[in-house]
């Protein structure tokens, strides 16, 4: 039996028709997989669902598109992107204690800060590897989400989450923000139209600061956390809300 799965390894090998087919099915029945996801949690999303494994389903599902190849090859034109995904950097753990010995108006110190009082955990991604450029993508934007929300001044509520997807967009086309951007528009339209225009002028005002901001993916935040807050908004050009 060892002879002739050995042969068949072989025989496969030399005949890329052979080879091929199998990955071919496996890609095929991991997309279709990834399609229903991607269906099935942005319905519940409509219906009400916002939970991080929601969102986390739908991502995933996302990450089995061409879209995301073109978000990551959209970055990979400006050189500090390029770098980042081309190194996979990933910082140490972030050490919130040590980031509270920072002057107070420092990146790191407000972070710090922030972090602490909504209770969120800084190194939900430890350990995580990407293995392609899109997937690397995705990480490091989960990673520095909350860098973002400081930096723009969008706060974590259900209209600050929107603005902030907004600000993605014109800096790359993120595929997470238009589906959480629609999303959002239609169960408002639905369920509290009354939200609609506070929630498209969060849209407007989240899209015309992206535009006008440096590139935040190319940034690496950690080496830089002793900065003035103020004088990371002013090199990147952003006028917090």
């Amino acid at each position: 039996m060892e002879t002739l799965n050995s042969a068949r390894f072989n025989a496969s090998m030399n005949n890329p028709r052979e080879q091929q087919t199998p990955n071919l099915l496996s890609r095929g029945l991991k997309s279709a997989a990834a399609k229903v996801l991607l269906v099935k949690s942005f319905v519940a999303m409509l219906l009400g669902d916002n939970s991080l494994k929601t969102v986390g389903e739908l991502t995933y599902g996302l990450l089995g598109t061409r879209a995301y190849d073109l978000a990551a090859r959209h970055l990979r034109q400006d050189p500090a992107c390029a770098a980042l995904i081309r190194d996979r950097y990933i910082p140490p753990a972030h050490d919130l204690d040590a980031l509270l010995t920072l002057p107070p108006d420092s990146l790191g110190a407000v972070y710090a800060t922030q972090l602490k009082t909504l209770g969120f955990d800084p190194n939900l991604h430890a350990g995580m590897t990407a293995q392609s450029d899109a997937e690397y993508v995705e990480l490091r934007l989960s990673q520095t989400h909350d860098l973002w929300h400081i930096l723009t001044g969008f706060d974590t509520s259900f209209i600050g989450e929107i603005g902030l997807q907004a600000f993605h967009l014109p800096q790359f086309p993120y595929p997470l923000a238009t589906l959480l951007i629609a999303n959002s528009l239609i169960t408002a339209t639905l369920k509290e139209p009354e939200l609609l225009p506070q929630l498209l002028a969060a849209v407007a005002q989240g899209f015309q600061m992206g535009k006008t901001a440096r590139p935040l993916f190319a940034q690496k935040w950690e080496e830089g956390w002793e900065k003035p807050l103020s004088q990371w908004r002013a090199e990147l050009r952003i006028e917090p809300i």
